[in-house]
């Protein structure tokens, strides 16, 4: 691999096994200083235990990683200063206050006591909290804390930020907050590494992303360029039910076209001449007495690019192996 001078971070033939398990299988990709990239796949795809390689919390068994500059094995103590980390569950002590919680980081990060007051407060206001403030984080709604998960991991004011799916769990208007939040944070120079199974939040954030499946990086692009490896517009149709869809599927393989792409109650044909594939399919379908519920021509998403690369789509609950970061033993 070339090394880019303007890479914040860069992973060469990275490999964890976990048993007879391969987590990561030979991962390699580079990170723009100042830019949002996204790891994404489905759980157990190996995401979270590349996070936890690049954060010095696991070490690699094979390959090399770099934050900065700074190996992430050799030199794990520095690294550690240079970054912030916000994982998948907000891991801030309940029983303190959010003004405590922020304050009580700022001091194991050894900052000056006036320096991690007034960035504590800054904090608060900047992520909507300083009304919160005052009060046990047992009582702050999920969003809440996950805000104030994310503003724990910039108390120190690292350079790169490693978010582990931080809108898991949270509503739209709690994702669209913790989203304007990053957007800022990237405009100031910070560095976000963002693992995420949704597909929109990729789509909107990620100046670069890699698609992981199995422990390996299957595509490593522009969320645009991937989407226009399809080339082509997506009919979707929608049926009442997963059986009507199975029913309309298996009709719709038989005609001349588009392979039909079923997903629960839903189909999706991809072609160049998307009207003339949707007349033709509801015309299909009319003479066999199925009614869609809905019907739509809309643009190739990542959802798409996934099912093309990997032949199913990015939210099947079979993986190929199970992330196993959480056995702590294994390590």
């Amino acid at each position: 691999m070339t090394v880019d001078a303007g890479s914040a971070i860069v992973v060469e033939r990275l490999t964890k096994h976990f048993g007879s398990l391969t987590a990561l299988d030979k991962v390699s990709f580079e990170v723009g200083a100042g830019t949002v990239f996204g790891l994404l796949g489905p759980n157990g795809a190996g995401k979270t235990t590349a996070i936890r390689i690049l954060t010095t919390l696991l070490k690699p068994d094979g390959g090399r990683a770099s934050v900065l500059g700074l190996d992430v094995v050799k030199d794990a103590a520095a690294v550690r200063y240079q970054i912030g980390m916000a994982g998948q569950y907000a891991t801030v002590d309940e029983h303190l206050t959010g003004r405590e919680n922020l304050r009580l980081i700022g001091r194991l990060a050894q900052l000056r006591r006036q320096e991690f007051r007034a960035r504590a407060d800054a904090l608060l206001t900047r992520f909507g909290l300083a009304d919160a403030a005052s009060r046990p984080v047992r009582t702050y709604s999920g969003g809440m804390r996950r805000r104030l998960d994310v503003a724990a991991a910039l108390v120190a004011r690292p350079p790169v930020l490693f978010l582990d799916e931080p809108t898991t769990g949270l509503d739209l208007l709690s994702r669209n907050e913790l989203w304007a939040v990053i957007r800022d944070l990237v405009a100031e120079g910070t560095t976000v590494v963002l693992t995420t199974q949704y597909l929109e939040e990729a789509d909107r954030l990620t100046d670069r992303l890699a698609v992981v499946d199995g422990g390996k990086v299957i595509a490593d692009d522009t969320a645009a360029s991937l989407k226009s490896r399809l080339g082509s517009s997506v009919v979707e149709i929608e049926m009442a039910d997963e059986r009507s869809a199975a029913s309309a599927a298996a009709l719709l393989a038989q005609r001349r076209g588009p392979r039909p792409e079923r997903g629960s109650n839903r189909i999706r044909l991809t072609s160049s001449d998307s009207s003339a594939v949707l007349m033709d399919a509801l015309h299909t379908l009319d003479l066999s007495s199925l009614r869609p519920t809905a019907v739509q021509i809309r643009e190739p998403s990542l959802d798409d690019v996934f099912l093309l690369l990997t032949g199913r789509h990015a939210d099947d609950s079979e993986p190929a192996g199970k992330d196993l970061t959480s056995v702590r033993s294994a390590a």
